[in-house]
């Protein structure tokens, strides 16, 4: 069992990026990892200039991710790096983690997990030969309360599940936005970064995630209908699925970036026999349970009434508010105890999401979007 912090590399996240930072900020706010390294941009000088700000030392910032990962595979074991983070756009996904695979590097990937279902297919077979793990961000089953409602409906006291609805609204894109330039809107509408689904591929998967993670359930199949709102947009913007579960549960997914007005509540419903539960980032700190024949519940985070799961990833005392960074952590801090202590199999105490829920998110992009543009009404997965 290594007695280290451990140490971590990072491709992309260089000036401009936005999710980079949240990237390093997460993955140091346990102290559980520290960054050593980095090819923080295609441009060397630029990659440069952000390894001088976050004070690395000159010759562990390199021009490029080959570079890094061909210098780090051959440092001394007691310095190179021992993961590497990717946080890049989609299409600049796929080669960076198949070299550190084959380096022998453990890799954090942004989600979606790769340009398209081909190459998750190939990154899910090398993960599996390589003796290494992977981890994808997806950010919302971080938060406690949501560890909390899969560990609720897991428990059976709500029966069998019957409905699932999530919906994920966003009104940034409500106008064409990366028609003048704006970073972050012009790669995720360009099918040549981002793949063939814009708002499915960017929130979309994030949806699908949650109600998979919570519900336990599989989807086998979905009827999809997705748009592309904004004129001379490229990929889509909005959509609206319906969702059948491997139990014979039904459900319904909203993913929309031309809600206009909305920030980025993500809100999850399942419902089952005999009760269900309700979260919403907007409010992640509370859990709320219904029942048919009582009061509504409200279960908060840091309370001593809640399951381990949820305990375990709780930093602060009732009252004390966590979000999404703190959900990104604990990604990267159980993904880090998960490493540190050789396990062979993901529990309750390093609970991440792992190489198949990212190939299940991939899986859901591609079957969505051919739903979308299908005469065949229900789509296997």
């Amino acid at each position: 069992m290594l007695k280290r912090k451990l140490r971590m590399g990072m491709i992309g996240g260089g000036p401009g990026s936005f999710i980079g930072n949240i990237h390093r900020i997460a993955a140091r706010l346990d102290g559980e990892i520290e960054l050593v390294c980095g090819a923080f941009s295609s441009d060397p000088k630029r990659s440069s200039e952000t390894g001088q700000e976050l004070y690395l030392s000159h010759d562990r910032v390199y021009g490029t991710y080959k570079e890094m990962l061909e210098k780090e595979a051959a440092v001394d074991e007691n310095t190179r790096m021992d993961l590497v983070s990717i946080v890049t756009p989609n299409h600049l996904h796929f080669e960076p983690a198949k070299l550190a695979f084959e380096k022998g590097f453990h890799v954090v990937l942004d989600k979606p997990m790769t340009f398209d279902l081909a190459q998750a297919a190939a990154l899910k077979k090398l993960v599996t030969s390589s003796g290494k793990q992977l981890c994808i961000t997806y950010t919302y089953t971080g938060y406690p309360m949501v560890k909390e409602a899969r560990q609720q409906v897991l428990s059976k006291k709500f029966g069998k599940i019957r409905k699932v609805l999530v919906e994920y609204p966003q009104g940034w894109l409500s106008d064409l936005i990366e028609a003048g330039g704006q970073k972050q809107a012009s790669w995720r509408t360009d099918p040549n970064q981002s793949g063939q689904a814009g708002t499915i591929g960017d929130i979309g998967v994030h949806a699908f995630n949650l109600a998979e993670y919570i519900s336990g359930l599989e989807v086998t199949e979905l009827c999809a209908e997705v748009n592309t709102v904004v004129e001379k947009r490229k990929l889509d913007d909005d959509s609206g699925i319906l969702l059948r579960f491997d139990n014979g549960a039904t459900g319904i997914l909203i993913a929309s970036q031309v809600a206009t007005g909305e920030e980025n509540n993500i809100r999850i419903r399942v419902y089952g026999e005999k009760g269900g539960l309700e979260w919403q980032q907007a409010d992640s700190n509370s859990l709320i349970i219904k029942w048919a024949d009582k009061p509504v519940e409200i279960w908060r985070a840091g309370s001593p009434y809640l399951s381990d799961a949820a305990k375990q990833n709780t930093r602060t005392p009732p009252g004390h508010p966590e979000g999404w960074i703190e959900a990104f952590a604990n990604h990267y801090r159980n993904f880090a105890k998960f490493i540190r202590s050789g396990q062979k199999n993901i529990d309750i105490n390093s609970d991440f999401p792992d190489v198949e829920q990212g190939y299940r998110g991939m899986l859901f992009i591609e079957k969505a979007i051919l739903g979308g543009r299908s005469e065949e009404k229900w789509i296997r997965l």
